[in-house]
């Protein structure tokens, strides 16, 4: 469990404050309007009104004693900034901000950022390649070369062994699962053989696994 400092209650903020109440962590929730701060109150520890961008109201919030400090804010990004650059300057130890552009992504980084992130981007990357590909059923994006896709068992691979196809070898990806009507199996040899059944869990570059995809 973590003690988190959300910081931008818009869409985003909120979905993230009800997520991270479900993974148990405690949250302070802030944003400028009482209404969005009273929408997260039954998810959250705590829901303060202010602005980021004040830096006695960011003191005032003890935000050295937060494992990690989120600026979900998206509709105004000199604010995002600013909570940001305080953020850090008063001694956060983790910061996290929102980016909607690669130019904001450096400004934010530059100003006191660790890590940064990109709900559109990322969002409109994953619903590309999974309704785009028939035999795509979830996607989840590493880095700019990198992903674990969830996948069809190729016609052509049905009722043979994971040894027999020799996978790793031959498409240079790796089969880390198969799952079967939720059931998760992790235990994967070279004599696991597919049904078709089930789906796979692989890893690889996402050139490697779009041409698995074509095949």
């Amino acid at each position: 469990m973590k003690t988190i400092l959300l910081i931008g209650l818009g869409r985003f903020g909120r979905h993230l404050a009800i997520k991270l109440n479900e993974l148990h962590h405690q949250v302070m929730a802030v944003d400028k309007k009482e209404s969005r701060v009273d929408e997260v109150l039954p998810y959250v520890t705590n829901g303060q009104i202010g602005d980021g961008t004040n830096m006695e109201f960011l003191r005032s919030l003890g935000v050295r004693n937060f494992d990690l400090c989120i600026v979900a804010i998206g509709d105004d990004f000199q604010s995002s900034l600013e909570t940001t650059s305080f953020l850090k300057e008063l001694g956060a130890k983790k910061v996290i901000s929102r980016a909607c552009q690669d130019v904001q992504a450096k400004f934010l980084l530059h100003n006191g950022a660790d890590e940064v992130v990109y709900p559109e981007k990322q969002m409109a990357n994953w619903t590309a390649i999974r309704y785009s590909a028939d035999r795509v059923f979830d996607f989840m994006e590493l880095d700019d070369r990198y992903a674990v896709f969830e996948i069809a068992v190729p016609p052509n691979w049905i009722g043979k062994s994971i040894g027999d196809l020799d996978i790793r070898k031959k498409c240079n990806i790796n089969v880390m699962a198969l799952k079967n009507n939720d059931a998760l199996n992790m235990d994967i040899s070279s004599d696991t053989y597919l049904t078709g059944a089930e789906t796979m869990l692989v890893l690889g570059e996402m050139k490697n696994v779009e041409k698995l995809l074509h095949m």
